[in-house]
């Protein structure tokens, strides 16, 4: 492939250029970029080029093509799947990971329910119930409730007010879904209060209240985490 200028290819200044393109037009996720021809044009390559330039950017998770529908800006914000590599971690002992994965929860969930507790709106808090009321639901029907209590979670971050750290989410995602497997969801019953607690304190705008709420639900999850792991090497 011919190399154009600073050793980059073509293919990789029309990325540059793509990227340049949803930042100058404020492009959020779904927004659909323009048609091949038109943005080829636009950016001064060849379709080939341009072809190219996008499936990259799909791989990369900042784009996402649709067939007969176009391409449009991806919901993933560019965050790859696994960014910490947690699928060959689980091979080498989930409860240890469980573990590890609650500690970096326990770093930032507890200060992000604090911000969130200062600037809630009365929508977000709302939202925040309405999911909270979605899991309980579910733990109460004995079903499934992993998917719902990822959103709970996700949505705090999302509303903390913070760019970086709704990139975090896939690991608190992550987290969630490896915790219910390794304690056999020993807390499901407790897991629907403790959110609830957590939705009060921050309708009371309570930054201290939200904070040691959450605090005190991932501690339940890490508690049952550690009792499960000593169980089982009791048993080896």
């Amino acid at each position: 492939m011919k190399k154009a200028v600073g050793g980059k290819t073509r293919v990789d200044l029309a990325v540059d250029q793509i990227i340049q393109v949803i930042l100058d037009r404020d492009m959020k996720a779904g927004d659909k970029l323009p048609n091949e021809y038109d943005l080829a044009r636009e950016l001064g390559v060849g379709r080939s080029t341009l072809r190219e330039a996008i499936k990259r950017l799909v791989a990369r998770n900042i784009l996402t093509a649709r067939q007969g529908a176009g391409t449009f800006v991806s919901e993933k914000n560019g965050v790859p799947e696994d960014p910490l590599g947690l699928t060959f971690m689980m091979e080498e002992g989930s409860e240890n990971l469980a573990l590890d994965l609650q500690d970096i929860r326990l770093m930032l969930e507890p200060e992000t329910c604090a911000i969130v507790a200062r600037g809630a709106t009365p929508e977000q808090i709302d939202q925040m119930q309405a999911y909270c009321d979605e899991a309980t639901r579910l733990i109460e029907a004995e079903e499934d409730y992993s998917a719902a209590d990822a959103k709970f979670h996700q949505y705090l971050a999302e509303c903390s007010g913070n760019h970086v750290l709704p990139n975090l989410i896939p690991i608190i995602a992550s987290a969630i879904g490896v915790v219910i497997t390794v304690t056999n969801d020993e807390h499901r019953s407790q897991s629907g209060m403790e959110h609830q607690r957590i939705v009060d304190a921050i309708r009371r705008h309570d930054p201290e209240g939200a904070k040691y709420s959450m605090i005190a639900h991932l501690n339940t999850s890490r508690n049952s985490m550690v009792h499960s792991r000593d169980n089982c090497a009791a048993k080896r």
